[in-house]
């Protein structure tokens, strides 16, 4: 059987996908692996609708129900590869199932690059709020709380400048060595964001507390929260293969949104370079669904243009 379209991903780019493409009275089948990074959400206060906030796992409930009430169906398995095939695409999984589709939406988002922690400890410290990863996302929620960010570069840089509008106490330190300039550090002291220079050594997360041990100090620094600024690997690696051309950090470039790049493949979400939020992965979801039915019915002759 082929499918219409299939989406790889069920975080909220891919499930607004796969609503969008139901309510086009579209057969749409959803492939996750059940790794959407919205389902480590505690609480995000940044979906709009929910302002006493709603939790990543209740949210993707609630997109699920609302997208197979439609007709959506949703499979788990990890996709490993999406090849070209006369009349659209195969999908294989790990496991060896294939499932072919006229159309492909990616929507596989990102991977965190993380702090060295078990993976236990790591989770609890995020559900505890002394660990967090996305300023954008959280920096309202810490106001005027002690702010450590790791990752003395650029990007460290900037993070903890964007936080300082949050907090006046905001300490800015390396993973391994400090890579910074200085100007960068110049406008860092300007901020009034302190800077140490010290490797980190580990990290001890309490309930109410992140403890940092640095390289060259006596005591471990403690802070309300810390942000590891350490970037994040796309899950592009289907796209790739398919012959797309990533940018620099790794990402796909904006105009698959619209299937620009392989006739009949989209993409939508945090793979997409650009701003990472639910919000945007949504709207990403509606535009590449979209897009998507439009191409099938160009194909299948059904715009003014094809019959015209």
């Amino acid at each position: 059987m082929t499918h219409e379209v299939i989406v790889i991903g069920a975080g909220p780019a891919g499930l607004t996908a796969a609503l969008y493409l139901a309510r086009y009275r579209r057969d749409v089948l959803v492939l996750h692996d059940g790794k959407s990074r919205a389902l480590r959400i505690p609480k995000t206060h940044n979906a709009p609708g929910f302002p006493d906030g709603v939790e990543g796992p209740e949210l993707i409930e609630r997109m699920i129900g609302h997208a197979t009430s439609f007709g959506a169906r949703i499979e788990e398995a990890h996709i490993t590869d999406v090849t070209r095939k006369k009349g659209g695409f195969e999908v294989m999984s790990e496991d060896g199932s294939t499932w072919t589709a006229r159309a492909v939406i990616l929507a596989s988002g990102i991977l965190l690059n993380q702090v060295d922690l078990p993976h236990e400890v790591h989770e609890q410290a995020i559900k505890d709020d002394v660990l967090r990863y996305c300023p954008i996302c959280d920096g309202y929620e810490h106001s005027d709380r002690k702010i450590g960010v790791v990752g003395c570069d650029s990007n460290g840089a900037a993070e903890a400048l964007f936080l300082r509008q949050f907090s006046s106490d905001i300490t800015l330190m390396p993973l391994h060595n400090s890579e910074l300039s200085k100007a960068q550090l110049r406008e860092l002291a300007e901020a009034g964001i302190a800077v140490r220079h010290g490797s980190l050594v580990h990290l001890d997360p309490q309930a109410g507390c992140m403890n940092v041990m640095l390289e060259g100090e006596n005591q471990a620094l403690s802070f309300d929260v810390v942000y590891p600024a350490l970037g994040c690997s796309p899950r592009a690696e289907l796209a790739a293969a398919l012959g797309l051309k990533l940018n620099d950090e790794g990402c796909i470039p904006g105009s698959a949104l619209k299937g620009d790049e392989v006739a009949g493949f989209f993409a939508a979400g945090d793979v997409l370079a650009g701003l990472d939020q639910i919000s945007v992965a949504m709207g990403h979801g509606a535009q590449a669904a979209t897009s998507a039915h439009n191409w099938l019915r160009e194909q299948d002759n059904q715009t003014l243009e094809a019959t015209s």
